[in-house]
């Protein structure tokens, strides 16, 4: 059986920030997000060339002639690429000097999703009506959790609570990890900027989308955002996993597509 992604996404500058630094891209075998740092254009920047070098990797992920070791490979090794080119750009433009961004990728090789993640944007799974986040927040809160000092509300209304531990700054201080995960039918995935899941918890999350049809999910989760300040910018993708083919239509949006 040969799955694709059906997304639904949808980004929104928020209620604060000027400028939207927030990249992602959908497509029928790739969905990303990336969120950048660094001051409005530095995060722009940062975000696009994270999500345009995806873009440029969707062909060989696709191509079921290359074996599956070097597909895994190829998509591993894009946020060394990644952290070349910001570098490069650092370099040529040192008003950009410090910029990075996050990058949650979720691609489909064969039957099974593959989760690229660096940051604290995050990627859920919903199965079963349950949501169970798979990616881990690359932040200083994450560690102070893991180690017991803090607790999950503490945690969530702290101020420092976006401090990251890793990002891609063109530094080359990566250790990126890519996890795979079986697809089971009707298995859905959610891929969210921090504007989201700083704002709401995962219950609330959980709660909209079982209250929406998956069309209107971004929507209504942006929406209630908003309604509680929106001090972000918010990027949301929902895709549903099918067996349907669909034409091969990629999209990108945010920083992304400016």
């Amino acid at each position: 059986m040969k799955w694709q992604f059906n997304s639904f996404a949808q980004t929104d500058l928020g209620l604060v920030r000027e400028g939207n630094e927030d990249s992602a891209v959908s497509c029928a075998n790739l969905i990303a997000v990336a969120d950048g740092m660094g001051g409005h254009a530095g995060g722009e920047v940062a975000s696009a060339i994270a999500i345009d070098s995806l873009i440029k990797l969707i062909p060989l992920l696709a191509d079921e002639s290359i074996d599956l070791d070097s597909r895994e490979d190829l998509f591993l090794n894009i946020t060394h690429e990644i952290d070349l080119k910001i570098l490069d750009q650092s370099k040529s433009h040192p008003e950009l000097s410090g910029m990075g961004t996050t990058l949650t990728a979720l691609s489909i090789l064969n039957n099974n999703v593959e989760l690229l993640h660096v940051g604290d944007s995050r990627c859920y799974r919903f199965r079963d009506n349950k949501l169970h986040q798979l990616s881990y927040d690359h932040t200083v809160m994450q560690e102070l959790l893991d180690q017991g000092r803090l607790t999950p509300q503490e945690v969530f209304d702290h101020p420092q609570r976006s401090l990251l531990t890793q990002a891609l700054m063109g530094d080359s201080g990566l250790d990126p990890i890519l996890l795979t995960f079986e697809i089971k039918k009707s298995d859905c995935f959610l891929l969210c900027s921090d504007g989201l899941t700083n704002v709401l918890s995962d219950y609330e999350i959980s709660k909209i989308i079982e209250a929406n049809k998956d069309d209107q999910i971004p929507h209504a989760l942006i929406k209630e955002v908003r309604s509680k300040g929106a001090p972000d910018n918010i990027t949301i993708i929902w895709s549903q996993v099918t067996s349907d083919n669909q034409p091969v239509k990629i999209i990108k949006f945010g920083a992304a597509n400016e």
